[in-house]
C-alpha cells in the first residue's frame, strides 16, 4: 500500500514537470512565430518604401528626358534661324557685287568720255569703296551684335525653362520678365540699327557733295554730262542697295516672327497636354484613394489592427522629430511614413490613406491646421485619427477643435503617453472630431 501511494506520487510528479516542459516549448513557439511575421512586416514595409523610391526615379527620369526634347527643339529652330540668316546674307553679298560691276561698267564709260577725270574718279571710286566696307563692317558688326543678343535671350529662355521647371509658382513671374526684357533689347537693338543707318546715310551724303562740289568747281563744263550720269547712277545703285537691304530686313523679321510663333504654340501644346495629363493623373490617384478609403472604412468598423497592420504618418519640417518618432512607432512594430511638410503630407495622402497622422503645428507651406483642415473635407481621409503636437497646446486648442484635430498633446510629453493615445485611437475606430484629448 505505501509503495502504490509513493509510485502515485511519482508519477504525479512527472506529469506536472511533462505539463511545464510543454507549457515552456509551447511559450518559445509562439513568441518565435511572433519575431518571424514581425521580420515579414518589416521586409514588407522596406520593400513598398524600395517600390515608392523607384517610382519617384522614374517621375525625375521622365522629367529630364522632356526637358531634353524641349532642349533639342530649341537647338533646331536657332539651327534653322540661322541657316536662313547665312542665306539672306549671300543674297545681299550677290546684290552688293552686282552693284560694284554696274558702278564699274559706269566708271569705265565715263573714262572714255572724259580721260581727264580718270584721276579724280579713281580716287572717287577708292573713297567710295573704303566708305562701302566700313558700311559693311559696321552691318557686320551689328548683325554680330543682333546674334549675340539673340543667343542671350536664348540663354535666358533656357534658363527660365529650368527655373520654371524647378519652381512652378515662379514661372509666370520669369516668363513675363524675360519676355519683357527680349521685347526691350530688340526695340533697343532696332534702335540702335535704324540710329547707324541714318549716320551712315548722312555722311555717304555729305561726302557726295563735297565730291560733287569739287568736280564742278575743277571741270563744270567739261564734266557736266558725266557727272549728271554719275549722279544718277549712284541714286539708281543706292535706291537699289536700300531696297535690297529693306527687302532682307523685312524677309528676316517676317521669318523671326513665324519661328517665335511656331515656337510659342508648341510651348503652348506641351503646356496645354502636361496639364491634361497632370489632371487625368490627379483624378485617376483620387478615385484609387476614393476606392481604398471606402474598402477599408467598413474593415475599420468591424475589426481592430494589429500594430504591425497600422500605418502611421509623421508631418513634421524637423528631420530629428520625424527620426525620433519614427523609432518610437518602430519599437512597437507600428508601419511609419515620413512627410517632410503639409504640402508633403496631402500628396502622399493622394497615393496612400495611413490609419493614423500625427502632425507638427508650424511647418513651411502648409502648417498643421491647414492639413488638419484637407484630411477632414477629403471623403476619403476623413475618418482618420489626427494627433497633434505642440508646444503651447492651451493657446492652439480652439484652433485645433475647429481644424477637426483628434488629440492635442504638448511639449514635452511621454513616448508611453504617445502609443496609448494611438492605441486608443485605433481601438475606438472612428474619431470624434471637436473633443479634444490632452
Amino acid at each position: 500500500m505505501i509503495f502504490m501511494d509513493e509510485y502515485l506520487q511519482w508519477l504525479l510528479i512527472g506529469v506536472g514537470i511533462l505539463l511545464v516542459v510543454g507549457w515552456v516549448v509551447h511559450r518559445v513557439y509562439v513568441r518565435a512565430k511572433a519575431k518571424h511575421k514581425a521580420r515579414r512586416l518589416a521586409a514588407e514595409a522596406s520593400r513598398a518604401q524600395t517600390q515608392r523610391l523607384a517610382a519617384e526615379e522614374a517621375a525625375k527620369q521622365h522629367a529630364r528626358r522632356k526637358a531634353a526634347a524641349d532642349e533639342a527643339a530649341r537647338v533646331e529652330a536657332a539651327r534653322r534661324a540661322e541657316k536662313e540668316a547665312a542665306r539672306v546674307e549671300a543674297e545681299r553679298k550677290a546684290s552688293e557685287q552686282a552693284a560694284r560691276k554696274d558702278a564699274e561698267r559706269i566708271a569705265a564709260a565715263a573714262v572714255a568720255h572724259a580721260r581727264a577725270e580718270a584721276a579724280r574718279t579713281a580716287e572717287a571710286a577708292r573713297r567710295e569703296a573704303e566708305r562701302r566696307a566700313q558700311a559693311e563692317a559696321q552691318a557686320r558688326q551689328a548683325e554680330q551684335e543682333r546674334r549675340a543678343a539673340e543667343a542671350a535671350e536664348r540663354a535666358e529662355a533656357a534658363r527660365i525653362q529650368a527655373e520654371r521647371e524647378a519652381a512652378q509658382r515662379r514661372a509666370a513671374e520669369e516668363a513675363a520678365r524675360a519676355e519683357a526684357a527680349r521685347q526691350e533689347a530688340e526695340r533697343i537693338e532696332a534702335a540702335r540699327l535704324e540710329a547707324a543707318r541714318a549716320e551712315a546715310a548722312r555722311l555717304a551724303a555729305e561726302l557726295a557733295a563735297r565730291e560733287e562740289a569739287i568736280r564742278i568747281a575743277a571741270a563744270e563744263q567739261a564734266a557736266r554730262i558725266a557727272a549728271a550720269n554719275a549722279a544718277r547712277e549712284e541714286a539708281r545703285r543706292q535706291a537699289e542697295e536700300q531696297a535690297a537691304r529693306e527687302r532682307a530686313e523685312r524677309e528676316a523679321a517676317a521669318e523671326a516672327a513665324r519661328l517665335e510663333a511656331l515656337r510659342m504654340a508648341a510651348e503652348e501644346v506641351a503646356r496645354a497636354e502636361a496639364a491634361q495629363a497632370a489632371a487625368q493623373e490627379a483624378a485617376r490617384l483620387a478615385a484609387e484613394a476614393a476606392a481604398r478609403a471606402e474598402a477599408s472604412k467598413p474593415a475599420a468598423r468591424t475589426a481592430r489592427k494589429s500594430p504591425g497592420e497600422t500605418l502611421v504618418m509623421i508631418a513634421d519640417d524637423s528631420k530629428i522629430v520625424r527620426v525620433k518618432t519614427g523609432r518610437l512607432l518602430t519599437q512597437h512594430q507600428y508601419q511609419v511614413s515620413y512627410a517632410t511638410d503639409g504640402l508633403d503630407a496631402v500628396a502622399q495622402l493622394g497615393a496612400t490613406v495611413p490609419d493614423i497622422v500625427i502632425t507638427d503645428v508650424e511647418m513651411p507651406g502648409m502648417d498643421g491646421f491647414e492639413l488638419t483642415r484637407h484630411v477632414r473635407q477629403n471623403p476619403a481621409t476623413a475618418h482618420i485619427p489626427v494627433i497633434m503636437i505642440t508646444a503651447a497646446d492651451d493657446r492652439h486648442r480652439n484652433d485645433a477643435s475647429e481644424a477637426g484635430v483628434s488629440v492635442l498633446l504638448g511639449k514635452p510629453y511621454e513616448d508611453d503617453a504617445l502609443i496609448a493615445h494611438i492605441r486608443s485611437a485605433m481601438n475606438h475606430g472612428e474619431t470624434q472630431h471637436g473633443a479634444l484629448v490632452n
